[in-house]
Formats: C-alpha cells, structure tokens, sequence
C-alpha cells in the first residue's frame, strides 16, 4: 500500500491533511497580500463589485469585539479543543464531516497565527456594490481563513441535516410504518 493511502486511512489524518491545506493557503495568500499592498491600501479587481484590500482586523468577524486580538486568541483556542473533543457528534466519521472539520480548524489555526504574529487578521477579499448617489455598501472584508471556517460550519449542518434526516429514530417498541400499497 502506498504511504499517501495509509495517512488519508484514518480520519484523524483526514482531518489534519485538509485544515493544513487550509493553514498553508490561508498564510500564503496574506503573505502575498502583505507584499503588494499597504496596509490599508485597495486595489479594485471589478470596478463597483470587488476589490483586493489589506485591512488590519483586531476583532472578530464585522470587527466586532475590535481591539480584543489577546482574548480572541484563547477564545480561539478554546473553540479548537472543545471541536476537537466534540467532532464525533458531527458525524467527523464520513468523508465530508472529515473535510468539514478540516476546513473549520484550518481556519481557526490560519486566524490564530495571524493573532499571535501579527498581533492582527489580515482581511483582504472585499464585495461591495455602489449606490445610487455613490455610497457604498459592502460585505465586511474577509480572508481565505473566514471562507474556511463558513464553509466547514455550512457543511456540518449540511452533514447533521442529512444524517437527521436518514436516522429517525422510533420510539422503543415501536415498528416502523409499513409502505403504503399502491393504487
């Protein structure tokens, strides 16, 4: 059997292999951001629609608990063990919980690196959409770490939803309900 096989065996393994994907490309593209811009400088990609920017995030997701970088680590701490020992309530046993998992701490781990190093998230994918008038409204700008961690959330409810749906259970001494004959 080949080494690659034996390490994608287990889902612990699974897991580490796709939220070190994550951490990697997450760290790649902030470095690469880093270089080309200032921190605060924007570079529209799509006129009126999406720009790359290089914004300084002390808080969390919107900035909300802004200038909390110290407490927004040991929370992200805290979310990955509590995760960690918790996964095999989120079906963590199929493929795509495994993929989910991965993506969530892959993303929790590339946020915390940033807190840690930085002292700072560096947010740099940004939507915006202009008004009449010229006012902007736009989408809190976000980084392939945020992209992670939503989409590895969407797909464990995605998994419960399915696995829920699939396994209900009956009442102890219940049977189930015979299929209805056709007409």
């Amino acid at each position: 059997m080949r080494p690659w096989k034996v390490i994608l065996q287990a889902s612990n393994r699974r897991i580490a292999l796709v939220a070190l994907a994550v951490v990697v490309l997450d760290q790649l593209t902030k470095q690469l951001v880093s270089r080309l811009l200032s921190v605060g400088q924007e570079r529209v990609i799509i006129d009126g629609f999406f720009r790359f920017v290089y914004w300084s995030n002390t808080g969390a997701a919107w900035s909300i608990f802004r200038g909390r970088n110290a407490l927004l680590a040991i929370v992200a701490v805290v979310a990955l063990v509590v995760l960690f020992f918790s996964r095999h309530h989120f079906d963590a046993h199929t493929l795509l919980g495994q993929v989910a998992f991965g993506l969530i701490f892959g993303g929790i781990v590339g946020n915390l690196v940033d807190r840690v190093t930085a002292k700072h998230v560096i947010d740099f994918i940004y939507f915006y959409i202009h008004q009449r008038g010229g006012k902007e409204i736009g989408f809190p700008a976000f980084n392939v770490a945020d992209s992670a961690i939503c989409t590895g959330v969407g797909l464990i409810f995605l998994v419960t939803w399915r696995s829920g749906r699939g396994a209900k259970q009956l009442a102890p001494g219940a049977k189930a309900a015979e299929p209805a004959a056709p007409k």
